[in-house]
């Protein structure tokens, strides 16, 4: 157990401790089911301690929130504008892999489909959301123009299954936490090489 109420912890040490045991809450159970008393429990400090750090449950939601989504975005973003790669799907997937292998529930905490339909949780995760979208649509784009297709609608839907499948080999990943990311790029290129063996 990671005792994140141990005296002499400072405070933003101990805050990052919380969020970290928080978003593995979360992205197991979902912002519907989470107990911030099982975080507390699983940090080894008091419920009112969270609370006066965070405010309140959806606090430390928010935090966890703005930790993912910018962990999220700074690797999509860091693998799209990297130049001279003939495979960008294999290096974006390479980018989320290593960014997120201490932080496995990432992509599920954003992605959560149990949040409130509105509020400031809500608004957030759709930032994030859109942010990660609005990424993914610039390579789709860059792509499909590179094959000399130009009509918006196929820009759309390539974005529109790029997203389901990103979704789906994070929640395989954390179905087999014993593979590294350099295991999961590997796995991801044999993939896409065999979808297009051209």
């Amino acid at each position: 157990m990671n005792k994140a109420g141990t005296k002499g912890v400072a405070r933003a040490e101990r805050e990052q401790q919380i969020i970290g045991i928080a978003i593995e809450e979360l992205g197991t159970r979902g912002h519907a089911l989470a107990s911030v008393v099982d975080i507390a429990r699983r940090a080894g400090i008091s419920k009112p301690l969270i609370y006066g750090y965070f405010g309140s449950r959806d606090g430390l939601y928010l935090a966890c929130l703005r930790h993912v989504g910018d962990l999220l975005v700074e690797a999509v973003n860091a693998a799209q504008t990297r130049s001279g790669s003939s495979d960008h799907a294999v290096d974006t997937l390479s980018a989320i892999f290593d960014a997120v292998d201490p932080c496995r529930y990432a992509w599920s905490v954003l992605y959560d489909p149990t949040l409130p339909p509105v509020g400031e949780i809500h608004d957030a995760a759709m930032h994030y959301r859109t942010r990660l979208a609005g990424i993914g649509a610039s390579g789709s784009t860059q792509l499909l123009t590179r094959a000399g297709h130009h009509d918006p609608l196929d820009h759309a839907f390539l974005n529109h299954i790029w997203q389901y499948a990103v979704t789906a080999v994070m929640r395989w990943w954390i179905d087999h936490p014993e593979q590294s990311p350099a295991d999961m790029t590997a796995r991801c290129a044999r993939i896409l090489s065999a979808l297009d063996p051209d």
